[in-house]
């Protein structure tokens, strides 16, 4: 396969709200206006509700489908009652990617100082899905996506992205 094209991948955005509509929703359309102009294609978007039942029940679907290799989540990342995305994720990971949270705080120190401690950003692969879960904020969305992702997701990015290990493992569940 030829190094210098980009291999899209199937990615799905799942908001994580108890208030957010499609109407609303300008986290998840920032992240699928981003995901589509890199070249990747929108496998599914959703919304629900701040609840570990149904992020996990949302989650499971994706996470079984061949045809989803990536899921970015917005949202119930932070200290607030009901947030409850890394409760709610976390059993499902197979493996997490430790550096993604540390990395995600750390640039943004840079723009919301020390709030970011309240970032309780993550991600990790289950059943050789990545899954990404970034605030809700439409600001933590673009830092997720440009400083993150974008390059994580990218097959030319060197010296190594995600992108082959998500094609192997699409290519052993089909």
């Amino acid at each position: 396969m030829n190094e210098s094209r980009l291999q899209p991948l199937d990615i799905a955005v799942l908001t994580i709200s108890d208030t957010r509509t499609p109407e609303t929703d300008r986290s998840g359309d920032l992240l699928v206006e981003r995901l589509q102009q890199a070249g990747h294609c929108l496998a599914d978007r959703a919304i629900v509700a701040d609840d570990i039942y149904q992020i996990r029940a949302r989650l499971s679907v994706w996470i079984a489908d061949a045809g989803v290799q990536v899921v970015i989540t917005t949202g119930g990342t932070g200290f607030a009652l009901r947030d409850s995305t890394p409760e709610a994720v976390t059993p499902l990971l197979d493996k997490q990617v430790e550096g993604f949270g540390e990395l995600f705080r750390q640039i943004s120190h840079g723009e919301i100082g020390t709030s970011t401690i309240q970032s309780r950003a993550l991600a990790g692969l289950a059943n050789g899905t990545l899954i990404a879960c970034l605030p809700g904020s439409t600001g933590a969305c673009a830092t997720g996506w440009d400083q993150l992702l974008a390059e994580q997701l990218d097959s030319r990015f060197k010296p190594c992205n995600f992108v082959g290990l998500l094609q192997a493992a699409r290519e052993a569940r089909q």
